[in-house]
């Protein structure tokens, strides 16, 4: 059974005539009766009384016009939802975002995005890097943004590519020893005590880097706290519990207030990346979307 069958049969029961329902559906009237016969021999059964020259419906043909209006109902409306979906029309779009990203830079891009495609409905989660990769990976989210160091990236199956750039501050309190400092040694700063987050960050990760740069190695850190967000990490250094690296992003507003010191330590910017899934199929939405963060 298909649904040109269907639209066949349902055409010659409207009209109870095989040659003006072929006329309608721009047929032959052999090709109409073949389709009605089809039927009839699938199921055994008769779906037309032929009196004379004209047909009517049995009763089982009766019951089957129900069912197959029904179906080329929702078959018209599929095809409908798959071009509103092909056209940015109508659509959904799931993203995982690390921290940073999603308080700092995601939230203008989708307003501008809301905008350009009212359709298109959106969900962001927030997760550290891992947690943004492991959700791709599983399918969970269709789009992730994550910071850090390419390396932190590399797995089979996610495909990565650099959209933005951050800068990164080293910051204390503005009562911490070092904030009136005008430069540090790396023996210094191994010493120093550290409020970090947690592992699986890819501010963390970036933070590695950073002193393995400056010839601090990571086992000689003091960590005093590590927390799995960007604002505690931020109260904990306001509160006086050492030192951290930050996005300037998250900094801002802290420092502007006198409540946080910059250090004179000079960091690599780092990449944000949008990753995804390289075996399943991009959505025009998040092609869409992806369209307007890369740099222009």
């Amino acid at each position: 059974m298909t649904l040109d069958q269907l639209r066949i049969f349902v055409a010659v029961a409207e009209r109870e005539h095989v040659t003006r329902a072929a006329e309608a559906l721009n047929l032959t009237q052999s090709a109409a009766s073949g389709a009605i016969a089809a039927l009839e021999r699938e199921f055994a059964t008769r779906l037309f009384h032929r009196v004379g020259r004209g047909i009517a419906l049995t009763e089982a043909g009766t019951m089957f016009l129900s069912e197959a209006r029904a179906v080329l109902s929702r078959a018209a409306a599929a095809t409908a939802a798959m071009r509103e979906v092909s056209s940015l029309a109508r659509g959904h779009l799931a993203i995982k975002a690390s921290q940073t990203i999603a308080n700092h830079v995601l939230p203008v891009r989708l307003v501008a995005f809301r905008r350009a495609y009212p359709g298109i409905s959106l969900s962001v989660s927030i997760g550290n890097s891992a947690d943004v990769v492991a959700a791709i990976d599983e399918g969970k989210a269709e789009l992730g943004f994550v910071e850090g160091p390419g390396d932190t990236l590399i797995h089979p199956h996610i495909a990565a590519e650099p959209i933005a750039q951050d800068r990164l501050v080293m910051v204390v309190a503005a009562d911490h020893p070092w904030a009136s400092r005008t430069a540090l040694t790396p023996a210094e700063l191994a010493s120093g005590t550290w409020v970090l987050r947690e592992d699986g960050s890819g501010t963390r990760a970036v933070f590695i880097e950073a002193m393995a740069g400056l010839g601090v190695a990571y086992a000689a850190l003091n960590i005093a706290i590590e927390l799995p967000a960007n604002g505690s990490v931020l109260t904990a250094v306001i509160g006086g519990a050492g030192a951290t690296i930050l996005s300037e992003l998250v900094c801002v507003d802290a420092i502007a207030a006198g409540k946080l010191r910059e250090l004179p330590i000079n960091l690599p910017r780092r990449s944000y990346f949008a990753v995804q899934h390289q075996d399943r199929t991009r959505t025009r939405a998040a092609a869409a979307l992806l369209a307007m963060l890369r740099p222009k």
